[in-house]
């Protein structure tokens, strides 16, 4: 049976392609370890959980990202993309993120529109 890291990592590279690596980068020298903490705890323990798809969560994620506000703009980038990965269609994010302009307010969701219009631009142009 893999454990935590093993289902994480395989998850993660579907969801989001090099994302340890980037930790690493970044990351790696001021906390060593902190990516396969990460990567062991959000995606093989968390998101490798069943009950809900992995189409669901990411859509659970977006919305909570975009309620968080405009500081979240990073993360709701890789989320946006995960969420592409895992199914959801561009109308599903959009509304899921308009929705959150009851909760997060509007300035939240608007700034959460604009990541997604560029990740979408990206997804569909391969960045230009």
């Amino acid at each position: 049976m893999e454990n935590a890291y093993e289902r994480g990592k395989a998850l993660s590279e579907r969801h989001n392609p090099g994302l340890e690596e980037t930790l690493e980068a970044r990351y790696g020298a001021l906390l060593p370890g902190m990516p396969q903490d990460l990567i062991s705890f959000v995606y093989g323990q968390h998101y490798d959980r069943s009950g809900l798809s992995l189409r669901d969560r990411s859509l659970a994620t977006i919305a909570a990202l975009t309620a968080m506000g405009g500081q979240t703009a990073p993360q709701l980038r890789i989320h946006i993309a995960g969420g592409l990965k895992a199914g959801l269609t561009e109308t599903e994010i959009a509304e899921a993120i308009w929705q959150m302009s009851l909760y997060g307010g509007f300035p939240a969701a608007i700034n959460a529109l604009n990541v997604a219009l560029e990740v979408f631009k990206e997804d569909r142009y391969g960045g230009d």
